[in-house]
């Protein structure tokens, strides 16, 4: 019997392509994938512009979407004490124009438990040079960037990944990996179950991936290029923390970035 076929949307970085490695070359089974690769703010985007059957979104912009889409389990990222980080080319206040990566994104959202600020949204891999030429005040790096703003002479102003888990007491929801509801009824347990069973290939085989996540990599720093997939590949990408997904979404509420979800109205496949 043929497995079932979902278009898949991920970004290329270490942590998404380590993790779906297996899934991606059929290594799993139940089902198959047609990858689709691109900046976690352009996965945001095509979810909101209905073009994606099964993605990885941001948080916050899972919140736009979730009269469509319903988040599967396995998958997501999640910060523990870690997260986005505010960067300058000197120590200062948090302020001034700060370029962010991407209006929908995780880290913009937790930008404003540090206050209200002017934003200039821009690719996250253009955000580190904006801040050394001074196109920018601040900077709020997102991926390989925790591991890079040092060597290129920035300063770290703060962590919101720290911020928000001493404020909200659970650890920081990233991403996750959502599925069409009209999809979910017939094909969410079985993709759920082969993103789980990608993540576990990946642990337990942690070094055939190398050439695909070095392909895709930004950063080409192997060491690197391992920190990362430590820090964000974890227990959580194997089953999110629902908690912690109900806070990050009630906290877009209240800031007014999507309304109120509607009583009843399922978030989990």
């Amino acid at each position: 019997m043929d497995r079932p076929t979902l278009n898949f949307g991920f970004s290329p970085c270490p942590n998404d392509t380590f993790a779906f490695h297996a899934l991606v070359h059929g290594l799993v089974p139940g089902l198959r994938v047609i990858p689709w690769m691109d900046d976690i703010e352009a996965l945001n985007a095509r979810a909101e512009h209905g073009e994606a059957e099964m993605t990885k979104l941001s948080m916050p912009a899972f919140g736009r979407v979730r009269d469509r889409f319903v988040l599967l389990h396995a998958g997501g990222a999640a910060g523990f004490g870690v997260g986005p980080i505010v960067v300058a080319r000197a120590t200062r206040d948090v302020g001034g124009r700060i370029a962010i990566p991407g209006e929908r994104t995780t880290a913009a959202l937790l930008l404003r438990l540090l206050g209200r600020f002017e934003t200039v949204p821009m690719r996250f891999d253009q955000i580190e040079d904006a801040v050394v030429r001074g196109d920018v005040d601040c900077g709020l790096l997102i991926h390989e960037g925790r591991f890079t703003y040092q060597a290129k002479g920035l300063t770290l102003l703060a962590d919101l990944g720290s911020v928000w888990e001493e404020r909200m007491q659970c650890p920081l929801p990233l991403a996750g990996i959502a599925i069409r509801r009209d999809l979910a009824e017939n094909l969410g347990e079985a993709a759920n179950q082969a993103l789980r069973d990608s993540v576990d290939y990946a642990f337990a085989h942690p070094d055939a991936s190398k050439a695909y996540v070095a392909e895709h990599a930004q950063e080409m720093d192997p060491h690197v290029t391992r920190r990362h997939i430590q820090l964000y590949v974890n227990d959580y990408t194997r089953a999110l923390d629902e908690v912690a997904v109900e806070r990050m979404l009630a906290f877009g509420e209240q800031e007014g970035l999507f309304p109120v979800a509607p009583g009843g109205l399922s978030l989990f496949a």
